[in-house]
């Protein structure tokens, strides 16, 4: 039993391995207990199982304060709240993929879910990339801390353009290199058709497999700006990859009772912008002002909840009766 108390990522091998349990279990759950069958997923089921993942997530996070210290506790915390605000503002590039492949919602909870399990992979593999490189040369922080602050500066003054779907690489490398279906197949994502020139059957991808590699790469470029953040805020893996896994495994249940709302949190991008230069901010303020000494974990908890908690609640306020169709485009 040696192995569990061994270090791995600087952390003991069973708090990964407990972490790895837990994600298995509510994947599993989540699957194969609460949607066996296809169906969709009113507002009301979207917002209660939403609750079920956050509070999973705030007692996870009370374990990692009570088990590995106030510090770490307030950065998964601080990591946790950035990425689940992150996840609000991505919803809108979500539902716009299904539109545009005319994914029914009794479909769209499959192509999520998997999608999060996608996403648990290459998170997990950005995130260990990202360690590796501080590890061998903290100036590397530096980088992250300024790619942050020109991303938020960027996204202030950014227009609303819809992401085009048509053209993105992904749909146009699958279409040309794999069979497609014009139309969909039920829940699945590979089909058994018979070639239109052979009369072979042959095997075909459907329009919700294109959905979810269309939504897979749309989160790579979300995590360009994610897992900077949390690095940003420490440089402990363990802290990194389950405040990152955690804010996104709720994502496939919020989704639903955001979609119908998104317009609602049109100026909650003002603060994420925010956030992303208070946090690229504080590793030069801690390391060229500071001397060297730690930015405040407390401070920095309470500055990025404070912001994003204004942006919610400023979006929902600017927007109170609006119908989705009078959402403005930018009028601050």
């Amino acid at each position: 039993m040696e192995f569990l108390f061994a270090d791995w990522l600087g952390t003991p091998a069973w708090f990964w391995l407990s972490f790895l349990f837990l994600v298995i279990a509510l994947t599993a759950f989540d699957l194969g207990v609460l949607h066996k069958e296809d169906r969709e997923m009113g507002i009301g089921e979207s917002l209660k199982l939403s609750a079920f993942y956050i509070g999973i997530a705030l007692l996870f996070g009370a374990w990692v304060w009570y088990a590995r210290g106030p510090e770490p506790g307030m950065q998964y915390y601080t990591g946790f709240f950035i990425e689940k605000a992150l996840s609000i503002d991505n919803v809108f590039v979500i539902s716009l993929i299904f539109t545009y492949f005319a994914i029914p919602p009794k479909y769209q909870y499959r192509a999520l879910l998997w999608g999060i399990i996608a996403v648990i992979v290459l998170r997990g593999l950005m995130i260990a990339g990202g360690a590796a490189l501080v590890n061998e040369a903290y100036w590397v922080l530096y980088l992250f801390a300024a790619f942050l602050i020109f991303t938020g500066i960027k996204m202030f003054f950014a227009g609303d353009e819809p992401m085009d779907v048509a053209n993105n690489p992904g749909v146009k490398f699958i279409s040309k290199h794999m069979r497609v279906t014009p139309e969909l197949h039920d829940q699945h994502f590979f089909v058994k058709v018979p070639d239109a020139r052979t009369g072979k059957v042959v095997t075909a991808a459907t329009p919700l497999f294109l959905a979810l590699v269309v939504i897979n790469l749309a989160d790579l470029v979300f995590a360009v700006d994610s897992v900077p953040a949390i690095f940003a805020i420490t440089t402990d893996t363990f802290i990194v990859y389950t405040s990152n896994i955690m804010a996104v495994l709720g994502l496939r249940a919020l989704y639903f009772a955001l979609a119908a709302m998104v317009h609602r949190f049109h100026y909650l991008k003002y603060a994420l912008a925010a956030v992303l230069v208070f946090i690229g901010a504080k590793i030069f303020v801690a390391d060229f002002i500071l001397g060297g000494d730690k930015f405040p974990p407390v401070l920095s908890l309470g500055v990025t909840f404070a912001l994003i908690a204004a942006g919610i609640a400023y979006s929902l306020w600017k927007t109170r009766g609006q119908p989705e169709s009078d959402w403005p485009a930018d009028t601050t």
